[in-house]
């Protein structure tokens, strides 16, 4: 893989062969919290507002978005691991074939 390659030479990169998702991984991640916050933001707010009317249903929604925060973020976080991970075993196998190659080519020469 070239990693010379600027962003946009690699996201309109149709063989595939520049990987972009790598570099902007802490974007989405970003992206991923601060979506998180927002709608735990609107859910706290929403249940300041229901408490006047329904106590139980604002306190329960006053409790539960810092928890679904976390558990938004969580998840985020393990997803995009996940995505990484991959990456990750496709850089060692490449790795591991050269390696595998080299060392074939090398034991061809010297019997």
């Amino acid at each position: 893989m070239n990693q010379d390659k600027g962003f946009f030479a690699g996201l309109f990169d149709f063989s595939f062969s520049e990987f972009i998702t790598t570099r902007i991984i802490k974007v989405l991640y970003a992206l991923a919290v601060i979506v998180s916050g927002f709608v735990a933001l609107v859910m706290f707010i929403g249940g300041l507002v229901q408490f006047g009317s329904d106590p139980l249903r604002g306190f329960g929604m006053i409790i539960l978005s810092p928890i679904l925060f976390i558990l938004y973020v969580i998840a985020a976080r393990v997803s995009l691991e996940l995505v990484i991970i991959v990456f990750r075993i496709q850089q060692n196998t490449e790795e591991i074939a050269a390696r595998g190659r080299q060392s074939n080519t090398t034991g061809a020469q010297n019997p």
